[in-house]
């Protein structure tokens, strides 16, 4: 009698990569002090306090426990096209926006909204792991756009062309980059979405740490407003990491009515609607919490000049694109694996870390370190650990 077997799609697919590199941190001895965890991007601070009374008061209400309107909660839906409109200085409306459990969740119901199964996405390599994965979970075929390193791992547009010439239904990419923390210019992600455009193809653009672009960067890109802009660009977004709540699980969709339609489709299967006591909080929090939200901007600012400064004295180490939360740092160790390195590095020396290998073919001298976890004292230790 044969033996039920599960969805080889998902059989062929390695275990979440987290778990496994802080499965490394728990044999660590400490020895060289307390383990520094560069491993999950963490908010490396609490909430604020009126955060945390703003999701109370949105949970003790009798109002929350039923279920909400798919696209979510209207006041949310309203104060975050606010938000948008007011960081690109283009107008956007509630209708084009849709409130998801987490930003994984928000890439997972657009790619089923917007491919299908045999069709191509095109992303970046270096990726984030976690859309390799749902894509392929998915039956959705990937081709690679190259990054090149000597360039700050910027994609190549040569690549990138190539790629949808072959076919490829959707490009997408992350800015700040997670793995790298390289922020795409402006210059270039309009160079992206015009080359969709032409090729008929859509544009997703995760935007989950756009709140830590540098405080003179100015708006992220031009893209929204530009003719034509519903039918190729779907802009992706989490408030975990701005509001420190990753737990209450809540991210955003900005896109086209018609795509928010069809988003609408695969959430009613998917999770009927988003976390709703979160979703009144943030309401209040986006304007409330301003603020606050920017001097995070500098701490963290001021957590990535720690991690230059630390790699900057220590022989054969580099950084390859620094931003955001992440760095994507070269290690001297030739004749390792990334995955080797992080090891020992959690072991041995107490830090924890995510091998490039983890985010894409070619990688292997490079490690993802997720600085804005940590202080920059604790970052200061690294320079004894590394």
């Amino acid at each position: 009698m044969p033996a039920a077997v599960p969805n080889p799609l998902v059989s062929l697919l390695s275990p979440p990569p987290i778990p496994s590199v802080m499965a490394w941190g728990r044999s660590y001895d400490g020895a060289r002090g307390p383990l520094i965890d560069l491993s999950q991007a963490v908010p490396g601070y609490p909430a604020h306090p009126d955060m945390l009374r703003l999701l109370g008061e949105a949970a003790a209400s009798p109002a929350m426990t039923g279920y909400g309107p798919i696209e979510g909660e209207r006041v949310l839906r309203e104060a975050y096209a606010d938000h948008v409109s007011a960081v690109y200085g283009a107008a956007v409306s509630a209708e084009n926006i849709h409130m998801t459990a987490g930003c994984n969740q928000a890439f997972m119901s657009v790619a089923i909204a917007l491919a299908g199964s045999g069709d191509t996405v095109a992303l970046t390599n270096p990726f984030y792991f976690n859309h390799d994965t749902t894509l392929a979970m998915l039956g959705i075929s990937r081709v690679m756009v190259d990054c090149d390193a000597d360039n700050g791992f910027l994609p190549n547009l040569g690549s990138a062309e190539a790629a949808l010439a072959k076919g490829a239904k959707v490009l997408a990419i992350v800015t700040p980059n997670n793995p790298t923390g390289a922020v795409y210019p402006p210059e270039l992600l309009r160079a992206l979405f015009l080359l969709c455009q032409r090729h008929g193809a859509w544009l997703i653009v995760d935007e989950t740490y756009r709140d830590f672009l540098p405080e003179d960067h100015g708006p992220p890109h031009g893209l929204i407003g530009m003719p034509g802009w519903e039918e190729t660009l779907v802009l992706l977004y989490s408030f975990s990491k701005s509001f420190c709540i990753p737990g209450h699980r809540l991210g955003a969709v900005t896109a086209g009515r018609r795509v928010i339609g069809e988003i609408i489709k695969v959430m009613d299967n998917m999770q009927i609607c988003a976390p709703r006591a979160a979703q009144v909080a943030v309401a209040q929090a986006l304007p409330l919490l301003a603020g606050w939200r920017a001097e995070n901007r500098l701490e963290i600012a001021r957590r990535a000049d720690a991690l230059r400064a630390v790699v900057a004295a220590l022989p054969g180490w580099e950084i390859g694109a620094i931003g955001a939360y992440f760095a994507f740092v070269r290690h001297p160790f030739t004749e390792l694996s990334s995955a080797a390195v992080a090891e020992r590095l959690a072991k041995e020396a107490g830090v924890v870390c995510i091998p490039g290998s983890y985010f894409g073919e070619g990688r292997e001298r490079y490690l993802r370190l997720a600085f804005a976890n940590a202080d920059v004292g604790s970052i200061g230790l690294l320079a004894g650990r590394l």
